[in-house]
């Protein structure tokens, strides 16, 4: 069970608010980056081994690293930890508050401002592109604004011709809905709220401003216009919200 009101604190964030959440005393990790700690406590090893099953490139080594949006979580700390037993080259994108909570290395690089608006920065920086992109738990951010033919534009033009990137942890209100009128949608209802009740409410959300199918069949139309393959994959049943959240895996067709 989970406090609503804890919940109910993270539910209209944009980037300037993540930007707040970095500067406010007392809370904690996982409240910076917008998830009541029973969200995420505990999870990030699996929610690690489930990003590498899907960009591979982050187990070899010497590679280049893109994190848009990367906050100053514990996935975060055992990212940058992988990528320097790796030595990959990190590139973390995000606000000066949040990069100023995360460490300073040799092998990382911190490019401070909202993505897509930096992208000639990046591509400046990277001129023969990224082996690999993650985007974890912040695409629904993009979207409030940025069209989607900007960002994925921006992230083809940062991927190297064999480069890949996973646009992870996407909470589709479509995968949601179909969730909760499913028998075992209604149990977990039950159990999370501690409520015998239909869930009504969830199932007639709103879903103008909200992600769905559609949104990610847009989504892969515009990867695969730029010569790349897109598509949903499933999270790993280890991963806290596996069973109302999707992964968008983009890969480079080499036909």
């Amino acid at each position: 069970m989970v406090d609503q009101d804890d919940i109910d604190r993270f539910k209209e964030l944009n980037y300037d608010g993540f930007r707040r959440l970095a500067r406010e005393p007392g809370i904690s990790n996982n409240q910076r980056i917008g998830f009541p700690d029973s969200y995420r406590e505990g999870f990030a090893d699996s929610i690690l081994v489930d990003i590498c099953t899907k960009l591979p490139v982050l187990t070899r080594s010497g590679g280049t690293i893109v994190d848009i949006g990367p906050g100053c979580g514990e996935l975060s700390e055992k990212l940058i930890n992988l990528c320097a037993e790796r030595q990959h080259r990190l590139v973390l994108v995000d606000s000066t508050e949040m990069l100023n909570l995360l460490p300073d290395a040799d092998f990382i690089t911190k490019v401070p401002g909202q993505f897509p608006d930096n992208i000639a920065t990046l591509t400046a920086l990277l001129p023969d592109g990224a082996d690999a992109l993650l985007c974890y738990s912040v695409l629904h951010y993009l979207l409030q604004d940025f069209d989607i033919e900007l960002i994925s534009t921006s992230v083809s033009k940062l991927l190297r011709r064999k480069g890949s990137a996973l646009f992870g942890d996407i909470p589709n209100i479509s995968k949601r809905k179909r969730f909760f009128s499913s028998d075992e949608g209604r149990e977990f209802h039950r159990n999370y709220t501690g409520r015998d009740e239909y869930p009504t409410d969830l199932l007639n959300e709103p879903e103008e401003g909200k992600i769905t199918d559609h949104t990610l069949e847009v989504f892969i139309s515009c990867f695969r216009e730029d010569g790349l393959n897109a598509k949903i994959v499933e999270q790993g049943e280890l991963l806290p919200m596996y069973n109302r959240r999707d992964d968008l895996l983009i890969e480079p067709d080499l036909e």
